[in-house]
């Protein structure tokens, strides 16, 4: 099911053993649209400090109590590595956070979330014992001495607040079309599926979806998203309502209109053949 970014804002990070805080923003990076970590406002328990929480840690989702179980201890979170959620988030940053959560690296690889054999939907369910979990662990630390190999240290991440972004002027290939209102999220893997585009300073307040793969260039310093769509063509699309829950139907309908192929059938292509 697809969630909207928005909404998730506010959600309640829970540790094994309390609550840690609610989320306030998400990194992602723009290279493969997909959420990399959730940044988290403690509260008065640990000063107010803002963390980051990776998709790694999430055990199922209690969406009816807009609540995020993960399966760390607030002493965990504690004594995790301390990074300035106000700056970029540097490769660096990630290794350390990755080496002490006992995370493998999600980058080097084709895979979203690294090797293929680990990510968020794979991860250790609920009441793991630690023996098991060491194990696990101890299973994944292959993916770091591979990682490494390719890994620099230096290396740009292309990581991007989700909040920065909202706001952003979307630019047609022949002018302007309106701004990014929102985002749409996989809860399955963390991908974001689509751009909420709001057309209003041009269409009256037609919203309608982008998928970001569509996007063919991103300015930061002047807070610009371009795409390779005519804003006719944008303009004739399906109208997005935010106030419902968009259907598989609805999806299909703006890919036809497009006549691009849709995102589940792209990686079902790409996906490979374990016959």
């Amino acid at each position: 099911m697809l969630r909207s970014m928005n909404d998730l804002k506010g959600y309640t990070i829970g540790a094994t053993d309390g609550e840690i805080g609610h989320v306030t923003d998400f990194f992602f990076d723009d290279q493969r649209w997909t959420i990399r970590f959730f940044v988290v406002e403690t509260g008065s328990w640990l000063l107010s400090r803002k963390v980051l929480i990776s998709p790694f840690s999430l055990m199922k989702a209690d969406w009816e109590h807009k609540r995020l179980p993960v399966r760390i201890t607030r002493d965990e979170v504690k004594s995790s590595p301390d990074i300035d959620t106000n700056q970029p988030v540097s490769r660096q940053h990630e290794v350390q956070y990755a080496d002490y959560y006992g995370y493998p690296y999600y980058w080097g690889s084709d895979d979203l979330w690294g090797n293929g054999m680990y990510n968020p939907g794979m991860a250790p369910p609920p009441g793991l014992d630690p023996s098991a979990l060491a194990k696990v662990r101890a299973e994944v630390a292959g993916v770091y001495a591979r990682a490494e190999a390719t890994m620099r240290q230096t290396d740009d991440p292309h990581l991007r607040s989700c909040e920065a972004v909202l706001g952003d002027h979307l630019e047609a290939s022949d002018g302007d079309i309106g701004h990014v209102q929102g985002m749409l999220v996989d809860e399955d893997n963390w991908t974001i599926r689509y751009l909420v585009a709001d057309t209003s300073n041009w269409l009256l307040g037609h919203q309608v979806l982008i998928p970001p793969d569509w996007v063919s260039d991103i300015r930061w310093s002047d807070a610009r998203v371009s795409v390779n769509l005519t804003r006719q063509l944008i303009q004739d699309s399906p109208r997005f309502d935010p106030a419902t829950d968009l259907t598989r139907q609805q999806e299909q309908a703006l890919y036809r209109h497009y006549e691009r192929p849709s995102y589940w059938e792209r990686e079902h292509t790409s996906a490979p053949d374990k016959s």
